[in-house]
């Protein structure tokens, strides 16, 4: 009998053989009522487009119930050489999801010698979140951005996902997490077409702030602790995390100019 290779899929593979391994596989066949809230959730990333690519950014606040968890969490992650993904939801089952997603991607490209392409990439995430429904039935529900630079069409794309693993392309901008409606609000203000990428993270950092100003779970610049939004710009060159020091002082630049509008008014 011949035996047949792990695929291109690693997900498939551990569907197969090891379905003990997948996020969530762990979790109580049903969990106690009230349970879902003392798990630290994460809260608001928001994209939007550039004239090169996309910018994606998230705060770094993760909350449980009514009390901060972390202060310090990542919730952008790096996917493969031309796309990130940011998390919303369930902390600890959301960064799983995006690990295993990098594997999955990784793995395709080694088996495969090719990268999937960006609808590809999309559609393998969305199958996982519709993997994690019972999950996000009993209140630990996983809700992602995905955006990267399609090589193909040269332009930066957006996708956003429902609990269901529905795929949605946005266009121009988009946010997910509790503050999502104060951040697509300020978007909607800020962005402009043609915007260059310093000025298009500077959009990202303001919109991160309008949302932490209406929503307590949304963690905005904390100049005291030297705690800043992790923001990624991706383009023809690949994804690249932008440095501390260029967010602190986009942050210090925000707080100002709106602590003089506050004076003037």
């Amino acid at each position: 009998m011949i035996e047949l290779g792990p695929g291109p899929s690693f997900l498939e593979y551990l569907n197969r053989d090891r379905p003990d391994l997948l996020p969530g596989a762990q979790a109580p066949a049903q969990t106690p009522a009230g349970a879902a809230g003392q798990v630290p959730h994460g809260t608001t990333i928001v994209a939007l487009s550039y004239a090169d690519g996309i910018v994606m950014a998230g705060d770094r606040r993760a909350t449980m119930g009514n009390v901060i968890a972390s202060r310090r969490i990542e919730k952008v992650f790096e996917t493969d050489r031309f796309s990130v993904v940011g998390i919303a939801g369930a902390a600890g089952v959301a960064i799983d999801i995006a690990k295993l997603f990098r594997v999955e991607l990784e793995h395709y490209e080694k088996i495969e010698g090719t990268r999937l392409s960006l609808d590809g990439k999309a559609n393998r995430l969305a199958s996982m979140i519709r993997a994690n429904l019972p999950m996000a039935l009993q209140g630990m529900s996983v809700v992602p951005l995905f955006a990267g630079f399609d090589t193909f069409s040269g332009t930066g794309r957006i996708f956003s996902f429902d609990i269901t693993g529905g795929l949605y392309e946005e266009v121009e901008h988009h946010s997910v997490g509790s503050g999502s409606p104060y951040a697509r609000g300020a978007l909607k203000k800020l962005w402009e077409p043609g915007l260059g990428a310093t000025a298009a993270v500077k959009v990202a950092v303001e919109a991160l702030y309008d949302a932490a100003d209406d929503d307590s779970a949304t963690g905005g610049p904390d100049a005291v602790r030297k705690l800043w939004p992790v923001v990624y710009t991706v383009d023809a060159t690949g994804a690249h995390r932008v440095e501390e020091a260029i967010l602190g002082s986009m942050a210090r630049e925000v707080i100002d100019e709106r602590t003089n509008d506050g004076k003037e008014a």
